[in-house]
Formats: structure tokens, sequence, C-alpha cells
């Protein structure tokens, strides 16, 4: 009985002691944090490899983290894979995205986060999950192993980017490769012929 009483009546104090609801705030009056992320990927050979983060929902996706006061694009980027993954970023290459979603911390509430996502190439080096936080693994996949991959829907069409630039590079190098042999060819045609003439003359 006096357990359905105090049941009833509430825990004393209870009330005077609960938090305040936070006053909604409309979207585009929250707070903007911006972060930076990357495509990170190696090529070692022929092969390319992109390095992944696994995040505790059971996803693949790209490093990011925010910027500190006064750090450049490529500062930031090159200083949170280093955290996260524990790989040196040695190429900085163009932005291929970015987007946004807003979060919901204790204390400030919700506020937007804008990421800019960049490609970056790194040193084929063992990738280390060096800073946890939401995230359970870091790890290079064979580029041929990234479709088979769970991945967020806003991820994918920044790692296609990325793919696709990756792909212009290799095929733009082959054809360049085909160039200088070509070019080698012909010059030695012409050092042959000019051989010959030589010979003919000194006959």
């Amino acid at each position: 009985m006096l357990g359905a009483v105090y049941k009833e009546m509430g825990e004393p104090g209870k009330d005077d002691a609960a938090p305040r609801r936070r006053k909604e705030v409309p979207f585009e009056e929250m707070v903007i944090e911006k972060k930076v992320g990357a495509v990170v990927y190696a090529r070692e050979g022929d092969a390319v490899y992109f390095g992944l983060v696994h995040d505790v929902f059971g996803y693949w996706t790209l490093s990011k983290g925010g910027m500190k006061e006064g750090e450049s694009v490529e500062e930031a980027i090159k200083r949170v894979i280093m955290e996260e993954m524990t790989l040196t970023v040695t190429r900085l290459r163009e932005l291929l995205g970015d987007n946004e979603y807003v979060a919901n911390h204790p204390e400030k509430g919700k506020h937007r986060k804008q990421v800019a996502y960049y490609l970056a190439e790194a040193n084929y080096t063992p990738a280390i999950l060096a800073k946890e936080g939401g995230l359970d693994d870091a790890k290079w996949f064979a580029a041929g192993e990234v479709a088979n991959l769970n991945f967020y829907n806003d991820i994918v069409p920044l790692l296609a980017k990325a793919v696709h630039i990756i792909a212009a590079d290799k095929a733009k190098e082959q054809k360049d490769a085909g160039r200088k042999v070509a070019k080698a060819v012909v010059e030695d045609a012409q050092e042959k012929k000019v051989s010959k003439k030589k010979i003919k003359t000194a006959e």
C-alpha cells in the first residue's frame, strides 16, 4: 500500500530536480560546426587501396574531424588522418563534395555539422585505429573490395567520384607512357637512318 502511494505521488523532489526541456532551435539558427574528412587512398605498384574506418553502428565510412583554430584544410586533414588511422597523407587533392547533418550534444544541444571531403593520397603503411570514440576499426581495402562494403548512402557518391579521378589518373599515365615509348621508337629509327646515311657517304 505504501509502495502504491509512493509510486502515485512520485519520488519526493524528483520533479524539482528534473532538467528543463531544452528550447527547440530552428534549423536556420543552429550553430554550425565545420569539419573536414577525406577519401584516403594509396598506390602500391599497379594496385589501388582505400583506407576506411568502421563505426560502432556497423558501417565503413570516411575519416573526419573538426578543424582547430588557425589550421588550414590541408593541415587539419593530415592531423585527422594521423590521429584516427595513423596514416601519413602525402598529397591533398581536390574537393570531392560535402554533406551536412544535425547532431544532438548533451551540452550544446542540436547543432549542424558541415563536412567537406577531399581526396587524399597516403603512404601504404598499416592502418591502425588510434582514436576510437565511435570507431572500432581502421583498414585498407583493395579497390575491387570496396563495392561489397556497408556504407552510409551519402558516402557512396564521394567514393565513386574518387574512383573516377584515380582511374583517370591511371589512364593518363598509361597514355603518357605509350607516348614515351612511341617517341623512343621514332628517335631510335631516326638515329639508325642517320647512321646508314653516314656509312653510305663514307663508302
